[in-house]
């Protein structure tokens, strides 16, 4: 901080640019009563006395710590202000805004990983939560292919805040999903029919876990999951041919609500 003098008469601008505050600042002081000039001049101007620019020094140094100007103001018109707990307690906030921003930083570096690798969870994880018959390479193909995309960006923020343990909720949901379509097929359920529309609905229900799907989204999947030979065997290895009766239930309900399969497409 500059150097306080005994020479008094000094202008706002010139207190600004000795003490590095704005004018602004020394306006809004002298406004609410923390530190207002002792002087004024036959025109009426104020000047700041060699007293006032030690206040207003204290002032800057006070709010350097963090001190709110209420705070400051008690600090230093009480004389029984205890200024030591004042600071105690400014320094116990501080140690916990802190706190708060290496929980930030953490979470932020867990939302570049997911953005960059899409799955949050060592190969070991990924194994135990989705089987033996998964691809841990698959987050990075995805990536590589959907990386651009909201959807992508979707998937990424929802990695980065969820646990090992949620990612098995999610997989024991999708698993038992599998289960009630291959159910359905061998129960002989029709596409149309009530029970194909609610398993269809059910589907996007369990899909948002990744990112949200419309049924113009949700058409274009389950033709691209009939005809990506990954996908079909994974669905066929449920129950033969259950990518594409799923499919043909897909695209029964997207007639239902005014969309044609032949045309829909990603959005």
């Amino acid at each position: 901080m500059p150097e306080v003098t005994d020479v008094d008469g000094l202008t706002v601008g010139q207190v600004s640019a000795r003490l590095g505050v704005t004018v602004r600042a020394l306006h809004h002081w002298d406004e609410i009563g923390l530190a207002r000039p002792s002087l004024r001049t036959a025109a009426g101007y104020r000047l700041y006395t060699a007293a006032d620019l030690e206040r207003l020094h204290r002032i800057v140094v006070y709010r350097e710590v963090g001190l709110g100007l209420d705070r400051i103001g008690a600090v230093l018109d009480d004389a029984s202000a205890d200024v030591p707990g004042a600071l105690r307690a400014q320094k116990s906030q501080v140690a916990e805004r802190i706190e708060r921003l290496k929980q930030l930083s953490a979470g932020l570096d867990r939302m570049i990983d997911a953005h960059e690798r899409g799955l949050l969870l060592t190969v070991e994880q990924q194994a135990a939560i989705f089987g033996p018959e998964w691809d841990p390479d698959w987050p990075a193909k995805a990536r590589r292919r959907y990386g651009p995309t909201t959807q992508w960006q979707q998937y990424a923020e929802r990695s980065a805040s969820r646990t090992p343990e949620e990612w098995q909720a999610v997989a024991d949901t999708v698993a038992a999903l599998d289960r009630a379509l291959g159910e359905a097929m061998d129960a002989g359920v029709t596409a149309g029919s009530p029970q194909a529309h609610r398993l269809v609905g059910r589907h996007r229900e369990v899909f948002a876990a990744y990112f949200p799907l419309t049924r113009q989204m949700q058409v274009c999947l389950w033709r691209m999951y009939e005809d990506d030979p990954g996908f079909a065997a994974h669905y066929d290895g449920v129950r033969p041919g259950l990518a594409a009766w799923f499919r043909r239930i897909v695209d029964a309900d997207a007639r239902a609500h005014g969309i044609d399969p032949d045309t829909a497409t990603w959005e």
